[in-house]
């Protein structure tokens, strides 16, 4: 079995040594989830494994759960999915984040495969998930006043007339209730004969389903505990551990990192409300849950940092705290260092990917944190910046401070998509070629510089969104900055800058644009115009949607040419980004001269244009 205590790792050597030391096939904390939460039950016994906030004020009664209860629950839920299923169902959920979404996350791991939904999507598309993975039960939270989760289920269900509802929640509908499946079953042990573990599959996390239908990844037991447990050591959780959990449970940061690497470690995981920080008392009464809870280690997605930071501490006891962390978007400049200025703590970004159960690489806990960067892989981990070549494979392996396309080896690297015929150009032989594009220094560091398909090129010069963005949150006004490229028909394309000014703040474009010239080394990387907005587009998790903001900047672009160079306005102008490009769709009225004179027009751009009368 592995060591009782973390090893103290500081850098690449340090992780080289310990990886020497013990192959990971003797250094698992478990062939299976189900081993790894009956060891932790073992070890931390009654000490808090979930507590579960709603509120966060002072006179809040959360709900505690220990490390015996929380594994008793989830043998009650592997066993009730068993009785109501059979042999190795998949199991759905559409639930926020709640004691209960962990008993049916780890308890479907235990007997079969779990699939976390994002019920922010839509019918059809959960209908297609739900497909893809042959699920036979969905979990869903029942009536709420503020969530159409079940009103999604039932319409599911329609569609999926074999499928098994669960409901979460008192109700009338029609559906058994979790809470009453779950006290019908036993704690001490499941009953269905052999376990999952090992390369059996224990999950689908949907990825994707910004440009089109979502991916379904699959994750092994061997998968999650790599990642988990690498994380977990490089971060340092320990029984002393107390960490604030706000991502959604469909989320693969959740999960992992933030769940089953606590888990394995014996700490002690905050839930940040059913809505994390979705929900403004969260974000209100932050300070106060570090200081009533002796939180050590605190953070979330970068969105969400900056509104904690925008929260006067105003004299709260915030020495507890050791670690901060964030992660799952580009993290500005300006975000870490009000985060060091405020706590007096290092922020650590994370880097990780559904396709690699959640975490590649970060800075150790006990290392220097170097401003910028994604840290070192975690044990057992190989991540190399290869060369991108124009057909948009890879190739060799560049030195230190150039540019690539960073692959991914390791046990924690997911076997594929639920569709093999996504896996070209993404796994091979044990390989992942995630898309992000990045460096290392000469220590072995990684630093991020966005992803490729997000990689703006003027005229064949390569441009880093991250570059355009770091300066831009510079600027005191700004809250939030998104660089893309806008179609240019000589450039092929040019950088733009969506920004989002804080409240009370009236910096101008001129004065937006001064600044970043002032800070980006190279010319062309200026943006050529910075475009306001009110709200920056979000993702679910609290990601800045991109996508959003290219389809933005091309119909901007089309209505331009139309207007000042044509003189025509259209009736209709549809632009979308498919997986194959933007696409533009343009109604008018005039002749067919006037028509083919507008195709002409756009001829000289990257993007499909359809002018139509």
């Amino acid at each position: 079995m592995p060591e009782p205590s973390n090893p103290v790792l500081r850098d690449l050597s340090d992780i080289r040594r310990f990886e020497e030391a013990m192959p990971w096939s003797e250094r698992a904390p478990g062939r299976s989830v189900l081993e790894v939460f009956e060891a932790s039950a073992r070890r931390f016994g009654q000490r808090p494994a979930l507590t579960m906030l709603m509120t966060g004020e002072a006179d809040e009664r959360p709900r505690v759960v220990s490390y015996i209860e929380l594994v008793g629950l989830i043998r009650r839920a592997a066993n009730a999915f068993h009785a109501l299923a059979g042999a190795r169902p998949v199991v759905a959920y559409m639930l926020p984040n709640l004691v209960e979404t962990h008993a049916v996350l780890w308890g479907a791991e235990c007997v079969g495969s779990s699939l976390p939904i994002n019920f922010l999507l839509q019918p059809a598309a959960i209908v297609e998930l739900l497909r893809a993975a042959d699920a036979s039960v969905l979990v869903a939270l029942g009536p709420n006043p503020r969530l159409d989760i079940w009103q999604k289920a039932l319409a599911v269900q329609q569609a999926l007339p074999a499928l098994r509802l669960v409901r979460v929640g008192a109700g009338d509908e029609p559906a058994p209730e979790l809470d009453e499946l779950l006290r019908a079953q036993r704690s001490d042990r499941i009953e269905c004969g052999a376990q999952r573990g090992g390369d059996d599959i224990a999950a689908y996390f949907h990825t994707g389903g910004t440009t089109a239908a979502p991916k379904l990844v699959r994750h092994t037991h061997a998968n999650q505990i790599c990642a988990s447990y690498g994380s977990a050591v490089m971060l340092d959780f320990g029984p002393e551990t107390v960490l604030t959990q706000g991502f959604p449970m469909f989320h693969v940061a959740a999960a992992m990192p933030c769940g089953l690497g606590a888990f394995l470690r014996g700490a002690h995981l905050l839930l940040m409300s059913p809505a994390g920080y979705r929900e403004p008392a969260m974000v209100r009464n932050y300070w106060d849950i570090v200081a009533r809870h002796r939180v050590t280690a605190g953070g979330g997605v970068p969105t969400a940092v900056g509104a904690i930071l925008d929260v006067p501490t105003n004299g709260r006891d915030l020495s507890s705290l050791r670690i901060g962390l964030t992660g799952g978007a580009a993290v500005p400049r300006a975000l870490t260092q009000r985060w060091e200025r405020i706590t007096g703590t290092p922020m650590h970004q994370v880097l990780g990917m559904t396709e690699t159960a959640g975490v590649v690489s970060v800075d150790p806990a006990h290392g220097r944190v170097c401003e910028g960067s994604v840290g070192f892989p975690i044990p057992y981990t190989r991540a190399e910046v290869r060369r991108l070549l124009p057909d948009g494979s890879v190739g060799e392996c560049l030195p230190a401070g150039q540019t690539g396309v960073l692959v991914i080896r390791g046990p924690h690297v997911s076997p594929g998509y639920g569709d093999a015929a996504r896996d070209a150009g993404v796994f091979s032989d044990g390989e992942l070629v995630g898309g992000d594009l990045a460096y290392s220094d000469a220590d072995g560091r990684l630093f991020l510089c966005g992803r490729s398909k997000d990689l703006i090129i003027r005229s064949g010069h390569n441009i880093d969104p991250e570059m355009i963005e770091q300066a831009m949150t510079d600027h005191e006004d700004v809250a939030l900055a998104a660089a893309v490229g806008q179609p240019d028909a000589y450039a092929g394309e040019l950088p733009v800058v969506y920004v989002q000014l804080r409240p009370g703040a009236a910096a101008s474009e001129q004065e937006l644009l001064e600044h970043a010239q002032a800070r980006i080394d190279e010319r062309p990387a200026w943006p050529k115009r910075v475009y306001r907005v009110e709200q920056m587009p979000l993702t679910s998790v609290g990601k800045i949607f991109k996508p959003a903001l290219r389809i933005d900047a091309t119909r901007r672009k089309v209505a331009s040419v139309l207007e000042e160079e044509l003189q025509m306005r259209a009736d209709e102008l549809e632009v979308s980004e498919g997986a194959r490009g933007v696409e533009v769709r343009i109604a008018l009225q005039g002749d067919a001269a006037a028509l083919q004179r507008v195709r002409r027009a756009f001829d000289a751009y990257l993007f499909k244009t359809r002018v139509i009368g």
